[in-house]
C-alpha cells in the first residue's frame, strides 16, 4: 500500500496529514527519508519512522464524543474556526479520525477511531446502519407535514433524500421536536430535506448511531467505547470487530 495510507492504517495520523509529513521529509522508510506519499511499502515489513520515532502498530481506539454546536468536524480549518479536536486537548489519545461528520451547527453523538476498516464498514451505505436525530423545527407539525417528511424528496440534481422514520416527540405553541431516523448520512441530509419543505431547523442533535445511544454524556465530553459496544456497532454494519 502507499506510505501515506500505511501511516493512516497504523493510526499515526490521517492520510492527508501523512502526505504532508512525507513531503516535508519527516518520514523514513528503512532508514531513508522518503518524500513521495505514493511510495509503496509492505505494512509490517518496512521500518517506519516519523520525526525520528519508530512507528509500530497502535492500539485500536474507539471514542464517543458529545459534539458541541459551533465546532467544525475537521482536523484543521482554513478559516481558523475551532474544530472537534479541541475537545481532546490534553488527552493521551493517539491520532483518531471522525467516523462520518456533523456539520458545524449540529451537535451530539460523533464517533472517532483509528480503526479505518471498522469505520469504513459503519459508513458503507450498503450496511444501512441507522442514525437517529432529535430535530427542533420552527412550527408545530400537522400529519400532512410528517407524511411529507416521511416520503422524502428528490432534489433538482436528482438526488433522493429519504428518511427511515419520523415522529413528533413533543411540541409547543410555535415549534416542535421531531425524531428522525436515517439509514445513511448524506451531506446536510436532514437540513436540506426540511429546508425544501419550508421548515427551519432550530437545533439538530444526533442521539444514536446504530445500537449506540448518546445517553447522559456531557456536552464536549468524550469516553472510550466498551468492547461490547465496538462489537455491537460492527455487527450492526454486518461484520465482526477488527482485530
Amino acid at each position: 500500500m502507499s506510505l501515506a495510507r500505511a501511516l493512516s492504517k497504523l493510526g499515526v495520523c490521517s492520510r492527508s496529514v501523512a502526505a504532508q509529513l512525507i513531503a516535508a521529509g519527516r518520514v523514513q522508510v528503512d532508514g531513508r527519508i522518503v518524500r513521495a506519499p505514493a511510495r509503496r511499502v509492505r505494512l509490517g515489513a518496512a521500518r517506519l519512522r516519523v520525526n525520528g520515532l519508530e512507528i509500530g502498530a497502535c492500539e485500536r481506539v474507539y471514542v464517543l464524543l458529545n459534539k458541541p454546536r459551533g465546532l467544525v468536524t475537521s482536523a484543521a480549518d482554513e478559516q481558523g474556526r475551532d474544530t472537534v479536536y479541541s475537545c481532546f486537548a490534553g488527552s493521551t489519545l493517539p491520532w483518531i479520525t471522525p467516523v462520518g461528520r456533523l456539520d458545524r451547527a449540529s451537535e451530539g453523538l460523533l464517533l472517532f477511531s483509528n480503526d479505518t476498516r471498522w469505520a469504513a464498514r459503519l459508513l458503507d451505505p450498503a450496511a444501512r446502519v441507522p442514525r437517529t436525530y432529535h430535530v427542533r423545527i420552527d412550527r408545530t407539525p400537522e400529519p400532512a407535514l410528517l407524511a411529507a417528511i416521511g416520503a422524502g424528496i428528490v432534489t433538482a440534481s436528482g438526488e433522493r433524500l429519504a428518511v427511515r422514520q419520523v415522529r413528533c416527540l413533543r411540541q409547543g405553541s410555535r415549534n416542535a421536536w421531531l425524531e428522525i431516523g436515517l439509514e445513511e448520512g448524506r451531506n446536510r441530509h436532514i437540513r436540506r430535506l426540511l429546508t425544501t419543505l419550508d421548515l427551519e431547523v432550530l437545533r439538530l442533535v444526533r442521539v444514536a448511531f446504530g445500537p449506540l445511544a448518546l445517553g447522559t454524556l456531557a456536552k464536549g465530553s468524550f469516553r472510550s467505547l466498551t468492547a461490547a459496544e465496538v462489537a455491537a456497532l460492527a455487527s450492526a454494519a454486518g461484520g465482526s470487530q477488527s482485530s
